[in-house]
């Protein structure tokens, strides 16, 4: 039986590598959105403030995303680390769904 305090190394990468991945993928693509779209039902002050979390998670996951391959993937992230960026990520989704619908309705909806 695995001891769950020490994953296995090939375990580790074959889950943790593709999520730091889509965190860097995501995180990506919210910055552009909020850099060069004007948001209509956020405030300049929201938008900025939403940009700047992105940005500063973009650095915390660069930071993981470096620990993990300087180790060759030995070390691992503690789900209180991930829970932010999912819940940013999430936030980030429903500002751009939000977004596309206004984008796509019909003029004068």
């Amino acid at each position: 039986m695995l001891n769950s305090n020490l994953p296995e190394p090939e375990l580790l990468k074959a889950l943790l590598e593709p999520l730091l991945e889509d965190f860097n993928y995501w995180f990506d693509r919210s910055a552009k959105l909020l850099e060069t779209e004007e948001i209509p039902f956020l405030s300049d002050e929201d938008q900025s403030d939403l940009l700047a979390r992105v940005k500063q998670a973009q650095q915390e996951v660069g930071a993981a995303t470096a620990l993990f391959q300087a180790t060759g993937g030995q070390v691992g992230i503690e789900t209180t680390a991930l829970m932010p960026w999912h819940r940013l990520l999430a936030e980030c989704w429903q500002v751009s769904a939000r977004f596309r619908s206004l984008q796509s309705a019909p003029p004068g909806k």
